[in-house]
């Protein structure tokens, strides 16, 4: 059985110094409703405009069906 040699000075301050930066990113309480309120307003979306968003879907859907793209199935006329 071997042994691992144990940490050098510098390399345990440095182990200690990100684990106490790590925990110090996690809140201590959690973010209570009206907090998350902010966040889930239209405008934080990734898609500006949600209709155009599916007309692209569909496009591409439409256009991939043949080649099992966007896990549709079809011909690629964009009939099912």
């Amino acid at each position: 059985m071997t042994s691992t040699p144990p940490l050098s000075r510098p390399t345990a301050a440095l182990l200690l110094g990100v684990a106490l930066l790590a925990s110090a990113c996690s809140p201590l309480t959690p973010v209570n409703a009206w907090d998350k309120g902010h966040l889930a307003k239209p405008a934080m979306g990734f898609e500006s405009d949600p209709l155009d968003a599916k007309l692209v879907e569909h496009t591409y859907a439409s256009r991939e069906a043949a080649s099992g793209g966007a896990s549709v199935g079809g011909g690629g006329c964009g009939c099912n």
